[in-house]
């Protein structure tokens, strides 16, 4: 998931092609299909990230020959599940370039100076069953952060692997899997499979498919967004968007034959690529397993997944896409539901190291954790606590949060209050 809105701009596609043209087995740690399963399993989801994650990609970064060697996975799988290409000029791949002045100035425009890169999309296609245009769209990044020149939150001198094994290493292990099971199991409905890159960067892989689209968004019924779903915690998964369209909600319980504990949050736009789909008036859907201490930061790693968890999410898409099968695209007209929570904000002040909990949806904002040696731990907060009062500044929600935020400077001392199990105290704070 990315934190800052940039854009991008066309250019010339010559600094790629010597990364585009290895064969996609080059980056392949698996002989064939046969060493997967068609049905969606924690071992597979395991093999995915394993090799998506590893060091030998350096982070993913977008138009690197990192990045290269993850599409080149993605397409391999695709083709071995039998998954069609519908990307440009009959290939897996849809080119679009990335101006990286708008990581330095997001204010910067088309035309000013800055490296030129080359990123690609990767667009499969699953026919359905039945006789009908219509399609889903099921679509996750595979993009991350290199070694955290821009978006991270690490603050150690020596740049780092940032890995992204949950973001997005997980959705985009998540999007092979469905690959799998819906080409041996084909659902009612066409389904539009899409790798994002330059999500990280803006959602720019997104936005410019949405833009230049290879099967036309008229016939999309709905888009199902998986962006961080490795990290699950007592079965909770939250999936965002459900006001976008009236039978969500009653979709999403219908089909929960796992007995997760859902937390389903109206929001259709938010800093992931689902967004760019809301705004061509489409449905949509996120899922979700909440942020933890390691996002954006070189510890977002393999040994923390939790795949059982993540076959369980896996396994309630599966179900979600079978069900929008007996549902026709009249059915599922699309609602306003703009989010406040989870868009991108400003913060100039100092920070707390603090998680917040984005299905939180009461007075003040919840947290799931601190971040080690930072205010907030000092201070002695805990997972579950809500801040409502930073000083003498009452909090509504994460933006009372951030605009309190503001007011204050690093070195300074104030206090901050919080409910801690029904209990309201008052905590001396060292910003």
């Amino acid at each position: 998931m990315f934190h800052k809105p940039y854009s991008f701009f066309l250019v010339i596609l010559l600094s790629s092609l010597s990364w585009l043209q290895c064969s996609p087995s080059d980056s392949s740690s698996t002989s064939g299909s046969n060493a997967f399963s068609p049905e969606i399993s924690a071992s597979d989801i395991y093999s995915h990230i394993e090799f998506l994650a590893s060091d030998s990609l350096q982070g993913r970064e977008s138009g690197t020959e990192f990045e290269a060697l993850a599409s080149n996975y993605i397409i391999q799988k695709f083709e071995e599940f039998g998954v069609q290409p519908k990307g440009d000029d009959g290939t897996f791949l849809q080119a679009f370039t990335i101006n990286t002045a708008r990581l330095i100035n997001p204010h910067a425009t088309d035309n000013a100076e800055g490296e030129r890169r080359v990123a690609n999309n990767v667009v499969g296609w699953i026919p359905g069953r039945s006789n009908t245009n219509e399609y889903v769209v099921i679509g996750a990044h595979y993009d991350h952060l290199g070694y955290g020149s821009f978006g991270s939150l690490y603050r150690g001198d020596t740049p780092r692997i940032h890995n992204g094994a949950d973001d997005n290493a997980s959705g985009t292990a998540g999007l092979l899997e469905l690959a799998h099971y819906f080409s041996e199991h084909p659902p009612a409905d066409n389904i539009l499979l899409l790798a994002f890159s330059g999500e990280e960067m803006g959602l720019l892989g997104s936005a410019h498919y949405v833009e230049e689209p290879t099967v036309g968004l008229s016939q999309a019924k709905a888009m199902i967004n998986l962006d961080m779903i490795g990290r699950m915690s007592d079965t909770n998964l939250l999936i965002f968007g459900v006001g976008t369209t009236p039978k969500w909600s009653e979709l999403a319980m219908a089909v929960n034959e796992d007995s997760l504990s859902l937390n389903l949050v109206k929001d259709g736009t938010g800093a992931s690529d689902h967004t760019s789909f809301y705004y061509k008036n489409i449905p949509v859907l996120h899922y979700f397993t909440d942020t933890h201490s390691d996002y954006h930061r070189p510890s977002d790693d393999l040994a923390y997944i939790e795949v059982e968890g993540q076959e369980l999410v896996v396994n309630h898409v599966a179900r979600m896409v079978d069900a929008l099968g007996s549902v026709s695209k009249d059915e599922l007209p699309f609602v306003e539901a703009p989010g406040e929570q989870r868009q991108s904000m400003t913060l100039s002040g100092p920070t707390l190291g603090v998680l917040p909990d984005y299905g939180f949806e009461g007075v003040g904002m919840r947290i799931t954790g601190t971040n080690p040696g930072q205010p907030a731990q000092n201070a002695g907060l805990k997972s579950g606590d809500i801040i409502v009062a930073l000083g003498d500044t009452p909090l509504e929600d994460i933006y009372g949060y951030m605009g309190a935020l503001n007011t204050l400077e690093v070195g300074q001392k104030t206090t901050i209050t919080i409910i801690r199990d029904g209990v309201e105290q008052t905590l001396e704070l060292q910003l």
